[in-house]
């Protein structure tokens, strides 16, 4: 179980703070999810030192820089399948993803659904502002019809997409929904994410100050709801309905969990099927193949 594997400690959330100053613009939701981010990692007593953050190219891609734990920065959209080598080289970290819904679901969309259906035990934050902001504003997969930018100066013209919608069919085990104007729900999403056991989807309402003028903060605090008091989140079609529903990007909560093995879990077992054992080391079979 991945709880037993991880060491607790009583840190604060200032103690999860690193040495670099975040440099978002004033009034970037990125700033609560930080925040949430942190009283998630303290609440939860996790050693800094068994965690990973991995993230891709963009604004809330720099994440990993203000937190001390580990972290990769790496290349625009690859974030997911470097997290996922993470985990399989060491079962035992806690390997949490970050990103925008653009680095997620345009140059990065192809690695969604696999590492979904795979169920790999990662935790994907998504903070969605709906524009490009780091490239001073194009539009972004989950921008709205008719939203003008440096790219789109008529209107954009393609329909947006789900994010939710997506992470449902796709097969991940753990989807929800958040908002920056929301932190102690957030936090708690957060942390059910990180405590799920397989791949773990969080789509974050996070408004774009400088280069958004449709999804605002005010637009969001005005919209956000939690999901229906009577809803449980243990149907993928009732979880789908919703999502696909007209007030899909209003509802915040758990859309989906359940618990099946993870990628790691399967392998495993194979392994010890073949009579082998989980704890190898890398290294005795790097040896059989050195020239």
């Amino acid at each position: 179980m991945k709880s037993a594997a991880m060491n607790k400690v009583e840190l604060s959330p200032k103690e999860y703070k690193s040495e670099v100053t975040p440099v978002w613009c004033p009034g970037c939701g990125d700033y609560s999810v930080l925040n949430s981010t942190y009283i998630a990692l303290s609440q939860l007593g996790l050693d800094p030192e068994q965690i990973v953050f991995v993230s891709g190219i963009g604004c809330s891609s720099r994440l990993p820089y203000f937190v001390d734990a580990y972290g990769m920065h790496t290349l625009h959209g690859r974030a997911l399948p470097v997290a996922a080598g993470v985990k399989l080289a060491n079962p035992d970290l806690e390997v949490i993803v970050t990103g925008g819904d653009g680095d997620g679901f345009s140059i990065g969309g192809g690695h969604v659904p696999h590492v979904a259906r795979k169920n790999m035990d990662l935790s994907y934050i998504m903070m969605d502002n709906s524009v490009y902001g780091l490239t001073k504003s194009q539009a972004s997969p989950t921008s709205e019809l008719g939203f003008k930018t440096k790219t789109t100066p008529h209107g954009n013209f393609d329909n947006p997409i789900n994010p939710i919608a997506l992470a449902i069919t796709y097969g991940a085990t753990f989807v929800a929904q958040a908002s920056f104007g929301k932190p102690k729900d957030t936090t708690e999403i957060i942390k059910a994410a990180i405590e799920h056991e397989g791949f773990s989807f969080v789509n974050i309402m996070s408004p774009c100050p400088s280069f958004n003028y449709l999804n605002t903060a005010a637009y969001y605090n005005k919209r956000v709801k939690p999901l229906p008091e009577d809803y449980t989140p243990d149907s993928r079609s009732k979880a789908l309905e919703i999502a696909m529903g007209p007030e899909a990007r209003d509802y915040m909560g758990i859309y989906f969990q359940e618990r099946t093995p993870t990628y790691v879990e399967r392998i495993q077992d194979i392994i010890k099927a073949q009579g082998g054992s989980p704890d190898y080391d890398i290294q005795k079979i790097a040896d059989r193949f050195k020239v």
